[in-house]
């Protein structure tokens, strides 16, 4: 019974051993694959373009919709000096193909042993080395022109050539991460800055990258810069960059006619509320005008209904003053005959 117990553990431990290194390898895994990429094209590093800029390898990226596509090979800045790219890289796992991101670091890690060769042989990066805040070229691994860039140094003890595989995996680079990869994936790391996600959106709404277009040789295998010039595979400018550059002067061209037709309706429908609010104003105008003279008839109505009232009681008193004397006179006028007549009776 003990016998059993102790191997039971001793399984346990293999499988844990097991699944926490397929945990390290696994790191970073973002996008799956039924089928594996493409083989890695051999193309020419362009010249670096500016001082402190690091070259990012090529490589194939995955839509769900157009499969595989290449991402140029191109010079980047990093995000802080000091900082150095460790490139993606495909992992068969589980049976699918799984996409591991790149991550900038204090230190290259694990790339799936690919070799993308200027300085990515597989195991580590011989490109250069930063001194401060000061990056040195090595110019035996990158196309430098030194009469542009002085900080190089030549370093020709590095792996040559390409293996031209695109995984890591059966039927490709099989290679586990040593233990300084395995220090380094537990460092802090820091993602893709926004030129190179752009950079690789570039890529994909570009059809000629995709392999199902270019059978696994993109017309642009590398480019100088972000949104700089391509270069097809012998090192010459890309004829697919003047495709995608009418391409893009058409897209802009229509993002204008749409910016001016939808300029055209905003200023119609202001006018409109314009002409709505004056109308609307006309209308407050004229009521206020009517209400206006309405109160105005009103109150001359009103003045005349008093003046007429002020009238009828001096229309009244008139007759009745002027009836007052004929009616005193009357009593006198008739008190005069009786008194004459008093006389002839005294006379008698």
């Amino acid at each position: 019974m003990k016998k059993i117990t102790k191997i039971f553990l001793l399984i346990g431990a293999m499988v844990f051993a097991l699944s926490n290194t397929y945990a390290q390898v696994s790191v970073g895994v973002g996008i799956s694959a039924n089928i594996a990429p493409p083989e890695l094209p051999v193309y020419t590093q362009p010249e670096c373009p500016s001082q402190g800029y690091l070259w990012q390898p090529g490589y194939w990226a995955y839509d769900a919709d157009g499969g595989y596509y290449w991402v140029p090979g191109v010079w980047v800045a990093p995000p802080n000096p000091g900082y150095l790219w460790t490139p993606p890289y495909w992992g068969f796992e589980g049976g699918l193909y799984g996409f591991h991101g790149g991550y900038w670091g204090l230190h290259v890690g694990f790339y799936g042993g690919l070799n993308y060769g200027y300085g990515y042989g597989g195991d580590g990066f011989y490109g250069g080395r930063w001194e401060g805040r000061r990056f040195m070229y090595n110019s035996a691994a990158w196309h430098i022109n030194r009469t542009v860039i002085h900080n190089t140094y030549i370093n020709n003890n590095f792996p040559r050539g390409n293996n031209h595989y695109a995984f890591n995996g059966p039927n490709g680079v099989n290679r586990r991460p040593n233990r300084f990869e395995e220090t380094v994936m537990r460092e802090r790391h820091i993602q893709p800055t926004s030129r190179q996600l752009e950079h690789q959106q570039a890529a994909r709404q570009n059809k000629a990258q995709f392999a199902k277009e270019n059978h696994g040789h993109p017309a642009a295998a590398a480019m100088n810069k972000v949104n700089g010039r391509a270069y097809n595979e012998s090192g010459h400018v890309a004829a697919v960059q003047r495709q995608h550059a009418t391409e893009q002067r058409q897209a802009t061209q229509q993002k204008a006619r749409v910016q001016r037709q939808h300029a055209t309706e905003q200023r119609q429908a202001t006018q409109q509320k314009a002409q709505v609010q004056r109308q609307h104003a006309t209308e407050q105008r004229q009521a206020t005008q009517q209400k206006a003279q309405v109160q105005r008839q009103h109150a001359t109505e009103q003045r005349q209904a008093t003046q007429k009232q002020q009238q009828r009681p001096a229309q009244q008193q008139r007759p009745a003053q002027q009836q007052r004397p004929a009616q005193q006179q009357r009593p006198a006028q008739q008190q005069r005959p009786a008194q004459h007549e008093k006389r002839p009776n005294g006379g008698r």
